[in-house]
């Protein structure tokens, strides 16, 4: 009885010293989750800046356009908006000239 009283007791000794070292280990794996994750968005977010810049050169200024419009057969229908006074037109294409669509 005695034996087990003493076992016991360095037992429960050790449980502050094992939860201590659980917190550590605990910081100490999201401390590296963390920069892992810090890595991670890093190396994507430097992959995807020329794609953002090619799609940005690619896009008219989306303030020249309406809000699109569902019509009841699901075509949807975006309109630019009416040219400000002061914006010149763009020139028509020339007779007989290729259109690009």
């Amino acid at each position: 009885m005695r034996r087990t009283l003493a076992a016991l007791a360095i037992c429960l000794s050790a449980l502050p010293v094992q939860a201590q070292e659980t917190e550590r280990d605990l910081g100490e794996g999201l401390r590296q989750l963390s920069e892992g994750t810090r890595i991670i968005l890093e190396r994507l977010l430097g992959e995807l800046a020329p794609l953002v810049a090619d799609l940005r050169g690619k896009i008219d200024d989306l303030g020249r356009y309406e809000m699109p419009e569902v019509l009841e057969n699901g075509d949807i229908i975006i309109r630019r908006k009416p040219p400000a006074p002061d914006t010149p037109l763009p020139e028509p294409p020339a007779p007989g000239g290729a259109i690009d669509l």
